[in-house]
């Protein structure tokens, strides 16, 4: 452990590791605490200076801290903390190494109520929108299923919901033709419907304008010249809005059109393909749509460089997801209900397969990056035949 931590110190502080000389107030102790619990989870070195120097903690030090951290825990943070610690030498020179799990009873906040996380090697505050998020997941809700309070059946799509159902069940709307079935309980049963107000996913997925509502509901298409999103200069751009199906149809017309043509055969006349398979991009653009993170203010981004493709969704993969479970075709859903009507509205499946054989087709070209500092999931696709 002792080889461990002089790594660390040598490294210097980042999201996960965090320097302290001393503290003697209990409410420093409880932010350090909350910070790291509301994040990743990490250590915080006691003894240390800013600038990595081992300092070293007195005895009298010692066990005034470890008397200080118990107390905070339980004391100044809400819902208690339970970190542990453990005394290390080096160079001679006596720290404390307090380790803070990442928390499972989300979000964390001090005695006076305030709520932090870990932002790189600092600390912020939560704003509104992700202490909405992090008291959600703590309650087991889902951010497709939440009422939209001002919403009512006016604001729903009809004629978009009776295609729906033509497609996925003939039953139903037939019986809701005959009046045997009133709209208000299929909706219910559906959950795009709730008390007389829409859900989330309900207006998404068929209310007449979504973004009256959902106003960070749309996707941001963009050409840059060159490869760099610094570059005033751009090719193409395009701000979608509307319903799941024509924000899909609208920015895969985009894609298409600003995309290279290759032809893939000698002959003349052989039909040119597009330089970046088409279900891939689907797949991709599909799941940015059905798997963000609703929580977050911010719209999917669609670039396009010279040199590649970046699909950007706002929110870090959810619970214990990793790009390499993604690969494997692995899935967790955030939004269930979006997740199941996709189904019958998008070239979708759910079932994390058509990821699987995207990197099947042309993996070496795709990188995924889970941007857990920014909050933000991002698909990467070379062009490399342009």
């Amino acid at each position: 452990m002792l080889e461990i931590h002089n790594n660390k110190i040598i490294k210097g502080e980042d999201s996960y590791t965090q320097f302290k000389l001393n503290i003697t107030d209990s409410k420093k102790m409880a932010e350090e605490m909350v910070a790291f619990s509301n994040a990743e989870g990490g250590q915080l070195l006691l003894g240390v200076n800013d600038d990595g120097t081992v300092i070293g903690l007195t005895d009298r030090d010692v066990s005034r801290l470890n008397q200080l951290i118990s107390n905070t825990a339980n004391e100044n943070c809400k819902p208690p903390i339970y970190p542990l610690t453990e005394v290390e030498i080096i160079d001679g020179k006596r720290i404390i190494v307090v380790r803070i799990k990442k928390g499972s009873n989300k979000p964390y906040c001090t005695s006076s109520g305030l709520y932090i996380t870990k932002s790189g090697s600092d600390k912020r505050k939560i704003s509104q929108s992700e202490l909405k998020r992090l008291f959600a997941e703590g309650s087991n809700i889902f951010a497709d299923e939440e009422i939209i309070i001002k919403s009512s059946i006016k604001d729903f799509n009809l004629e978009l919901f009776y295609r729906y159902l033509e497609k996925s069940d003939k039953q139903i709307l037939n019986e809701l033709n005959q009046n045997l079935l009133s709209l208000e309980i299929i909706l219910e049963n559906l959950d795009l419907m709730h008390k007389q107000h829409l859900t989330l996913a309900g207006n998404l997925l068929f209310g007449l304008y979504p973004q009256r509502f959902n106003k960070s509901f749309y996707i941001d298409c963009v050409y840059f010249a060159g490869n760099d999103t610094s570059s005033s200069n751009y090719a193409s751009k395009d701000q979608i809005e509307g319903s799941f199906t024509e924000i899909f149809k609208q920015t895969m017309s985009f894609l298409k059109s600003n995309l290279k043509k290759i032809q893939t055969d000698k002959n003349f006349n052989s039909p040119a393909k597009l330089e970046i398979p088409e279900e891939v991009l689907v797949e991709f653009i599909v799941n940015a749509l059905v798997h963000r993170d609703y929580y977050i203010n911010s719209s999917i981004k669609v670039f396009i460089f010279d040199n590649r493709i970046e699909i950007i969704s706002p929110g870090k993969l959810p619970n214990s997801l990793t790009v390499e479970k993604i690969k494997r075709g692995i899935s967790i859903h955030r939004n269930p209900i979006l997740n199941s009507l996709s189904k019958n509205i998008l070239p979708y499946s759910g079932l994390g397969s058509g990821i699987k054989r995207s990197f099947s087709m042309i993996g070496d070209d795709i990188a995924l990056t889970n941007d857990t500092d920014s909050e933000q999931f991002i698909c990467t696709i070379k062009r490399k035949n342009v």
